[in-house]
């Protein structure tokens, strides 16, 4: 496979960058879990969150939502920012005030949503800010996922002698979906030069709330077929789910952030338009 050489580079052009992008897609489309751990290596992965980390964070996990694969390199961005060694499955909050653990290899025991999260009894509090934003592009790249499986749906069923694509609500329903996944990208693309751990927590919630749109409002374009098993799209759903619950959910997150701001008694700014 051909992928450019990204040794000792913090920033990448955009030929480079779009054979780095193809390169890990086809990976992940034919790996996942340990298998994808491996050859994530063997890409350069570890390298990439060194001397790229804001290209490589957005782009592997975005990819890894659209392609449904998974691996557990969430972990290494946690070890990162904390300044532990590498190679650990440090505690991660969960919904509902519980603590799980990213297995790195495979395990016998319970998952969630398919993913190889163990519960644990309990975990301490940490810098998650880098974290929430690598699972918020996770979230996005799983709606994209969902709203291309009911966008091509909505273009190839018939009713009545025509796409059900041309039929309002079927369009009002992919329009809220896209309107939520550009917003929620364009939330984890803010810098957080001012506040960053108030800016993850906001776009992490904004990535989940997406996703969760996405999922409903996917289903009802897809109707029946999208509860099958044969169809993607519940794998997707799956996942989402449990991806929104980690390392805080959406409606966590935002009543988290609204009682800071109403205990503090102003608000930052965060963006500047």
């Amino acid at each position: 496979m051909s992928v450019p050489d990204i040794s000792g580079r913090s920033d990448l052009d955009a030929e480079s960058l779009e054979l780095l992008e193809d390169g890990l897609r086809k990976t992940m489309l034919s790996a996942s879990g340990a298998e994808l751990d491996a050859a994530l290596g063997e890409l350069g992965w570890a390298q990439m969150l060194e001397d790229m980390p804001d290209t490589a964070i957005p782009l592997v996990f975005r990819l890894l939502g659209e392609t449904g694969s998974h691996a557990s390199v969430l972990n290494d961005i946690v070890l990162e920012t904390i300044g532990a060694l590498p190679g650990g499955t440090p505690p991660l909050p969960y919904a509902g005030g519980t603590w799980v653990v990213w297995e790195r290899t495979p395990t016998t025991e319970g998952s969630l949503g398919g993913l190889p999260l163990r519960r644990v009894p309990d975990g301490e509090s940490m810098r998650l800010g880098e974290a929430r934003k690598a699972v918020g592009w996770w979230l996005v790249g799983s709606a994209r996922a969902m709203l291309t499986l009911a966008r091509q749906h909505a273009l190839d069923r018939v009713q009545f002698g025509k796409p059900i694509a041309s039929f309002q609500a079927v369009r009002h329903r992919l329009a809220e979906t896209l309107v939520a996944i550009e917003g929620a990208e364009a939330a984890l693309r803010l810098p957080g030069t001012q506040s960053p751990d108030l800016t993850a927590m906001l776009a992490k919630a904004a990535a989940g709330k997406a996703a969760l749109t996405a999922a409903r409002n996917c289903q009802q374009v897809l109707g029946g077929i999208g509860f099958t098993a044969e169809h993607d799209l519940h794998r997707h759903v799956q996942r989402v789910l449990v991806l929104d619950g980690l390392l805080g959910s959406a409606r966590e997150l935002t009543l988290r952030v609204g009682a800071g701001l109403r205990a503090r008694g102003s608000a930052p700014r965060l963006a500047y338009l």
